[in-house]
């Protein structure tokens, strides 16, 4: 028996952070699981669209001018240098998943997309008032910013749906990892078939 049912009307897609610089060959945060999800992501981005599902993405930004997320440099400190720049095609989302005019963007500089960002306000209104229950979690990386943001939303009574292939981790061990722990405490894991059943 499933705690509750993806309802379409009541969902919102979240993509997290597919940007160039995860995404792309060579790029400074290369995450080659992410690339590989980029045809599953795209199939949910186009059926959303098709069925007026919302679509809100997040974009990871960090500054030159000073260290906006030290804690995080601290332990990655190549981000010290490079990576997620604002203003920097690196920063920006691949052009296979474009934000057309109209969807939101979050600009967030924590792994969590609802800390210090608005996205709690935006998901809270998109759809009228309280009109969001359930948030289908897309996107990269999937132990770190996909995680996060999944656990906080629990926190924050939404219900999340994590696709399993549509998720990009730095491996398969902490892919399978987070998928267990999502599914046993914070979500319930589904494939994109099952997503796309749900949206029909």
């Amino acid at each position: 028996m499933v705690p509750w049912e993806l309802r379409p009307e009541s969902s919102v897609l979240l993509v997290i952070d597919m940007q160039n610089d995860f995404v792309r060959e060579g790029f400074p945060m290369e995450v080659p699981m992410a690339r590989s999800r980029l045809p599953a992501i795209r199939t949910l981005v186009h059926a959303c669209r098709a069925t007026g599902v919302p679509i809100v993405y997040t974009r990871h930004v960090l500054y030159d001018s000073f260290d906006v997320s030290p804690l995080e440099t601290a332990y990655q400190p190549k981000l010290r240098e490079v990576g997620m720049r604002d203003g920097t095609y690196g920063a920006e989302i691949v052009d296979e998943l474009k934000p057309e005019p109209g969807e939101v963007v979050i600009r967030k500089h924590r792994y969590d997309a609802f800390h210090g960002t608005e996205l709690d306000t935006v998901l809270g209104t998109l759809r009228g008032p309280r009109g969001v229950d359930t948030l289908i979690v897309t996107g990269t990386v999937t132990e770190v910013c996909c995680e996060s943001t999944a656990r906080s939303a629990f926190m924050r009574d939404y219900q999340v749906a994590f696709v399993s292939d549509a998720t990009g981790a730095l491996s398969d061990a902490a892919q399978e990892a987070t998928l267990r722990t999502i599914g046993s405490f914070f979500g319930r894991v589904l494939d994109t078939s099952q997503v796309l059943a749900a949206l029909r």
